[in-house]
Order: structure tokens, then sequence, then C-alpha cells
């Protein structure tokens, strides 16, 4: 429980709080309060606080239905009344979980309820009328903090009595005599149990989806995660929801996009194909696939791989847009650009052909194409000798810098070498499919990962760790694969295997001490490793290094895969993502400060919007190795 004290000073307001401290210890053993007065702290207990109602829910084990929230009772009679409601839950066959404002006697609770079948919903009702009673018994208020609505309305004459309620009937009439403003609550009211989100009407077919959503029991169970909190519903911190940041419209947050889901299931029966719903696709047109909602989201939601399942539906048998062509399909066009990337680079940056080329493949206009590098990376180990002695690990070779930036791998082969290990690189080129996640093409992505087990087999199976540099492609392995493959031994067996590079050296390597490079760091998390690996042993390497970081509170910076080189709408949420907290960052910082940003896509974002070129975690430890040896 959290009690507050104020006062004229702090130094009277602690002085209370000690003195209940003290209180509590002469009853209670040592331990059973703890005087919080550091700002920070203070701030972290109240985001927690503000949080609880988040927390309620626990898919596919709490429902965290507000079946009886908010009643108050003068907090003299709050023990008496808990104990008593407790008593009611318990023998309703509930499970509730209580929070709120003890100190002012009112209660908010999340009940565990059945409100599927008809027998579920009469116990409810049931219920409803025996909690009524409780609270009036004790002198309460069926509403103590909310409005009446539809759930309590009908019980108000047992708390107001039917004279007074009358009167209130009779002033709704003076100034709604046709009844139209918010019909059914608190006078005439409707039913407690009509008109509930589920009731024995809802019953959503079962659709063949490509990820299981084994948590959920399924597409339907996931497309009614969302309770509807609101906390994607903010306007700065975190990482969930860049579109709604900057649009600030309902449709673009999560719980708008879940609410699309929900109801697309309801009348999915209805249909012939439910998955043509060109209202849900235009509530996700401006998702940037963050997965900012599944680390966010106090329940967890993962719009990012419900739209991608969406898509790969919506667009079955139908032709998709250009840009899911020429963005999606990213591993195929650079092998292709590999066989002349010179040739490609000059069409892809010519002021005649550049932008034919944007036009054809739905880029914005104002975006610049990446420039393909003269040689892979793969092709630059030809006849090379790779670091040969210590632990055996596996570095995974991503498209994107592969074919794009191979500086980056090879600064990670020098830091692996260095940190003592033998590294092996797969025997032919792979791709994880990342990209083709945005556009639902997840036929070709479950091909793509059993094309990756296939090879990596005799590694995964002999336990080697598999080293990711770029974090959407290690989130692929450890989040898609598992979702995609659920049943498959090696998939499991890779998904937990695959590490970013500061995770192995953190794991793997604990005793290695990197050079120190006594620099300041800006630093961009991207958005996949957030939400799906952590940052945290990438922070704790780079201060091991010396450096001075900086980790704002930026979320996404707007570029989020190929979502920000797509023409229109898309860029320019993309740029007025990336305006809010990094962008301004970077252009404030000085000249000797990195810029590291792991995510290939953050840093085409930084580079393509600012004077400054963003560094990966490898090319970091590289530099500290080059100056120590240099």
């Amino acid at each position: 429980m959290l009690v507050e004290y104020g006062g004229g000073t702090q130094e009277e307001s602690d002085r209370a709080a000690r003195a209940l401290v003290q209180r509590l210890e002469e009853v209670h053993d040592d331990g059973a309060a703890n005087l919080i007065s550091d700002p920070q702290a203070q701030e972290d207990v109240w985001d927690l606080r503000k949080g609880a109602i988040g927390s309620t829910k626990i898919p596919g084990e709490h429902a965290a239905y507000a079946g009886w929230e908010d009643a108050a009772v003068h907090p003299s009679e709050l023990s008496g009344y808990l104990r008593d409601f407790r008593a009611l839950v318990d023998g309703y066959g509930y499970h509730t979980v209580l929070f709120g404002h003890f100190g002012q006697g009112c209660i908010h609770n999340r009940l565990d309820l059945d409100i599927a079948t008809q027998s579920g919903i009469d116990t409810f009702g049931r219920f409803l009328s025996d909690a009524a009673d409780l609270v009036v018994r004790y002198g309460g208020s069926l509403s103590g903090e909310h409005g009446d609505g539809q759930l309590r309305a009908a019980f108000l004459p047992r708390m107001f009595g039917p004279e007074l309620v009358g009167a209130f009937e009779r002033f709704k009439d003076l100034f709604d005599p046709d009844g139209l403003m918010n019909p059914g609550k608190v006078v005439r009211p409707n039913s407690p149990t009509a008109n509930l989100r589920l009731g024995v009407d809802y019953r959503p077919p079962e659709l063949e989806t490509h990820f299981s959503f084994a948590q959920d029991g399924g597409w339907a169970g996931a497309a009614d995660r969302c309770f509807g909190v609101g906390k994607c519903r903010h306007m700065d911190g975190g990482t969930m929801c860049p579109s709604f940041m900057v649009t600030r419209e309902e449709k673009n947050s999560t719980r708008g996009r879940a609410r699309m889901l929900f109801e697309m299931m309801q009348t999915a029966g209805e249909r012939k194909d439910p998955w043509r719903d060109d209202g849900v696709k235009d509530a996700l047109h401006l998702c940037l696939a963050c997965k900012g909602c599944k680390g966010d989201c106090p329940v967890r939601v993962d719009m990012a791989t419900y739209k991608a399942e969406f898509l790969s539906h919506y667009y079955e048998g139908r032709l998709r847009p250009r840009t899911a062509y020429a963005m999606g399909l990213i591993q195929q066009w650079a092998r292709l650009a590999s066989l002349a990337p010179k040739v490609v680079n000059r069409v892809g940056s010519s002021r005649l052909t550049a932008p034919l080329l944007k036009l054809a493949g739905g880029v914005a206009q104002a975006r610049q194409i990446p420039q393909f590098a003269d040689r892979t990376f793969r092709a630059g180990l030809d006849g090379r000798r790779l670091p040969g002695q210590g632990e055996p690990v596996v570095l995974w070779t991503d498209t994107f810098t592969n074919h794009f930036q191979p500086a980056v791998a090879e600064a990670a082969l020098r830091v692996l070498g260095a940190a003592g290990f033998a590294v092996q690189v797969p025997g032919r080129q792979l791709c994880c499919g990342r990209p083709l996640y945005d556009y639902g093409m997840l036929t070709t992505a479950r091909r793509y990962l059993e094309q990756v087990l296939a090879a990596l087999r005799p590694q995964v199976e002999a336990g080697l760790p598999v080293v990711g540099l770029e974090p959407s492609c290690v989130a692929v392995f450890r989040d898609e694969l598992p979702g995609m493959l659920p049943d498959d031994p090696l998939a499991r067996r890779l998904s937990e295997q695959t590490l970013t590079l500061a995770e192995l050296l953190e794991r793997h390597a604990p005793g290695w001490q990197p050079p120190r490079l006594e620099r300041r760091a800006l630093v961009q998390v991207h958005c996949h490793q957030g939400a799906v690996i952590g940052h945290d042993s990438e922070e704790a390497l780079l201060r091991r290094v010396g450096l001075d970081v900086e980790v704002p509170d930026s979320g996404c910076c707007g570029m989020a895969g190929s979502f920000g080189y797509e023409a229109g709408e898309r860029y320019e949420v993309s740029i007025a993502c990336g305006e809010r907290v990094i962008l301004p960052k970077v252009r404030e910082a000085d000249e000797d400060t990195l810029v590291v940003a792991d995510g290939f896509s953050c840093r085409e974002q930084i580079e393509q919007t600012t004077d400054r070129r963003a560094v990966h975690l490898a090319q970091v430890l590289d530099l500290a190795l080059g100056e120590h040896n240099g």
C-alpha cells in the first residue's frame, strides 16, 4: 500500500512519514514499511501505481473485467467492507484484483468473469445485485469516482430511493424529452448485463493463421487481448505508439487498431471472407510495425504481428502495392544488385534515373536510395581465415549488413577475434525475411525460416551461439520464428541461442575488457530491440568502454524498416516521428559525440535527415581496439 504525506516543507512531510514507519515497525517485523524520499524513486513508484490497471489482465489467466468497479464507502468502514466484499467474490467463484484509493475508501477492482455464456451472465447479474446491496448496507456509494453508467444505474433506487430517482427522470425529461442523450443510463436504465463486449452471441469462427497465437488460444483471443486501458494514447515517452503520437488519431493508436480487429471478429461469422476488411486495412496503414506495443502495452498487444497476419490474408490471391515487391523482396533485389553494384548505385542516385526508380518502387522522392556496397561482406571473406581460437560462434550475415554496410560485419569479426571467439559464417547467404512481415508475405517468410533452420541445423544442435548484428533480424529469431513454428524444437533452440553482440560478450566473455574510449555517446535504441530483446547489455558495454552514454527516450526513429521510405502519408509520419526527439538530439550533439544506432534503418534515418552518420556497437568497440593498438 502506498501512503503519501504532504506538508509545508519537505522536512515536515518526511517527519510525518517517518512517524508512520516507526509505528508500523513497532507492530510488525522490520521491513514492514519503506520510506521513499528520493524524487526519482517517488516518480517510479507513482508510475507503477498509474500502470496498476494495466497489470490486472493476464491473457489466458485473468480476464480483468471492470465488473464492480469504483464503489466507495467511508474510510472508517473500509476494513469491514473489504472483508465482506472478498467473501462475496469468493462465494461466486470469482477472483479479484484490488487497487485504488484506500485513503478515500474508493476501491477499484478487476474481476475474472464469464460473460460469454448465458449461465455465466446470469451469475454475473446476481453478483451485481448482491454487491449493490453490500455497498448500501455500509452506507456507501455505488460510484465513488466515475459515472454510474449502465452497469450500476439499475441499482440507484436502492441507494437514493425511488422518489429521488423519479425526480432524476423528470429532470432529464425537461432537457431531453425525446431521450436522445445517452439513453439507458442513470434513468430508465438498460439491464446491467445487456450490451456486453462478448455475450452469448459472440461466437467468432476459428480462422486459419500463419502465426500460432498460442498464448491467446488463437487469432480471436489475440484480437480480444486489448482491454482499452489506453496507455498507447500518450504524446511522449516510450515507443508505443509512434503514429498516434504524431497524428493524435484514435484509429492510429494501438487501442484503436485492436478495437477494429475485435469488431472484425464480431462480424466474422456473417461474412464470406472476414479478412477482406478495408476498415481494418486503413487503420493498419500507419502502423510502423515497431513492436513498441509489445514492449510498452500492459497486456503486450503485438500489433506488428497482427498487422502481418491480417495483410497476409487480405492480399491472398491479389496483387500487393508495388512497395511490397520493391522493398519487401529486398533480399532478392540485393542479390541481383551485387552483380553490378556500381551500375545500380549510379542509376539509384542519378538526377535523371533516380526519380523514375523511386516512382516505380513507391519510394518518396525526398528519400535517398541506400547505396549498395562495392563488395559484399561474404565476397570479402573469400580466401580469408576467420578468427579461429576459442569458443565457436556463428556470425549471422543479414541482408542489410552483407549488401549495404559490410563494414559493420568486418568490425564485428575483429571484435569477436579480440574477445577470444572462433567465428563461423553460414555456408551461403541466408535471410530471416524481416521486410516480408511488414507486407504480410508470410508464406515466403516461413520458407525463408525453414531454409535458415536447414542450413544452421548442425550449429544449432551443437549449441553454438548465433550472433546477430541487425536488431530486427535478431528479433525475428527470438519472436517471429517461435510464433510461426511453435512445435519445431530446432526453431525453439535457434530462438534461445540467438544473441546480440553485447549479449554474447556479456554472457560468454564476461572477463573481456575492451579498451577505453573517453568520449560521449548518443544512442538510438532500435524499436524491436527495446521491445523484444532489451538494451541493458549494450548500455553496460558502452559504459565499460568508458563512454558517457545518453539514451534519450526517443521512441521510434520513424524509418521503421521500409515504412519511412514509402511515398505519401507514411513518409510524412516517418519524418514527424524522427523530429519528436532523436533527430534534434543528433543535430545538437557536438562533433566528438559518437552517434550509435545498431539498426540499419535507424542509421539511414539519421544520415538522411542530419549531417551526421551513426555507427554500430561493433564499430564503436572496433574503434576502441584501433585506438588502443594504434
